[in-house]
């Protein structure tokens, strides 16, 4: 399905988000250059947006909705570098949409809450992994998650572009990032119940760029 599908389709099933339609697509718009760029995407968020950051990583590093073959020449390489498994590799590996989750890691986060300002283990990674090609993406339910912010910081300052995901207030992050997704909803399940739906929407828009 092309862009304007996937949007309709999620908007038909969630009419409560037409009020989010325009970010949606700045959002879209800000992932598919980053891709376009060969950067990669950061994600971060707490507790349940922690999982969420995980499930996005998930739908982006391997086939979500379509099919991702490897290309030919990469199945060729494969086979020249490993007689043995080249063919195993090539069948099976997929089309991949760089992406990290700063949730996991637990040694470098762990070490680094122990070491310096447990409120900025996002951010060392952000600093870390990005530069001026690559995206991060904050989620937060208040909009106000100090890591989140911190982490989104340190991205405005190496010239990554910045998407946030949050509640309907938007809290400090709707001013601070480039673009906010705010989902018009309150309480934290119900926002999270919402931030599914659009961040599967914006990844099968992706995925179609990429793989269709």
């Amino acid at each position: 399905m092309a862009k304007e599908t996937q949007l309709e389709r999620l908007l038909e099933r969630y009419p409560v988000l037409n009020a989010c339609r325009e970010e949606i697509v700045k959002a879209y718009e800000i992932l598919k250059e980053t891709y376009e760029k060969k950067g990669m995407l950061l994600v971060c968020g707490n507790g349940g947006s922690g999982a969420d950051s995980e499930h996005i990583v998930g739908e982006l590093m391997k086939e979500f909705a379509i099919k991702r073959p490897l290309p030919a020449e990469m199945k060729e390489k494969l086979n020249r570098v490993s007689p043995e498994y080249g063919a195993l590799l090539g069948e099976h590996l997929q089309g991949s949409l760089p992406a990290i989750p700063l949730t996991g890691n637990i040694a470098l986060s762990t070490a680094f809450a122990n070491d310096a300002v447990p409120e900025l283990v996002f951010a060392q990674q952000v600093y870390g992994y990005g530069n001026e090609n690559s995206a991060l993406l904050g989620i937060s339910t208040s909009g106000n998650s100090k890591n989140v912010i911190y982490a989104i910081e340190t991205a405005k300052a190496k010239g990554m572009a910045t998407i946030g995901l949050v509640g309907e207030s938007g809290g400090k992050m709707k001013d601070l990032c480039d673009v906010c997704i705010c989902v018009p909803a309150t309480s934290t399940p119900d926002i999270q119940e919402l931030h599914l739906p659009v961040y599967h929407a914006l990844c099968r828009m992706i995925e179609e760029v990429f793989f269709g």
